[in-house]
């Protein structure tokens, strides 16, 4: 008679066997999120990140409870005149990070339920669909920084009148 342990063994040597044949599934990760604070009745804010995707893939939406409408936006200059427009998926070469930041891409959190205040974190999810359109849901809790906070640095007030 096999011992349960042999046996248990067994099972599990056959099942990484099988498991080497599966694909791999693609994973996208999320670095430096980041929420704009707002002030009370502001009814919109951003969202700020860098995406890397492990396989040729594209962020399909974006949701979070703190907002009644979530779009992922592009902030582009012509002919001087800044223009914002919304973007219905945005995409994530393989390996290459994809920066959302204040002068590009970004997630837009319009129609706020309440004010979001600088040291709250903002629940967002994130879908990313691969290039066979299988979807991952992505969930990040995205801390919250000042009103006055710029891409990757803390907090940063480019004119400080207080001396004058």
């Amino acid at each position: 008679m096999r011992s349960p342990v042999k046996h248990a063994l067994g099972a599990m040597a056959l099942l990484s066997l099988f498991g080497a044949a599966l694909p791999a599934v693609a994973q996208t990760t999320v670095g430096e999120p980041w929420v704009r604070a707002s002030v009370p009745q502001q009814q919109s804010t951003g969202a700020f990140m860098t995406l890397t995707a492990s396989t040729d893939s594209k962020l399909v939406g974006v949701e979070s409870p703190v907002a009644k409408t979530v779009q992922v936006h592009q902030m582009q200059m012509h002919n001087d005149v800044m223009s914002m427009s919304e973007v219905k998926a945005l995409d994530l070469p393989a390996g290459k990070p994809v920066v959302l930041d204040t002068n590009g891409y970004h997630v837009m959190l319009m129609g706020l339920v309440k004010q979001v205040k600088e040291g709250d974190t903002v629940p967002l999810t994130l879908i990313v669909e691969d290039a066979k359109g299988q979807k991952e849901s992505i969930k990040v809790d995205a801390p919250v920084r000042s009103l006055t906070a710029t891409d990757g640095h803390g907090e940063h007030s480019m004119h400080d009148h207080s001396h004058m």
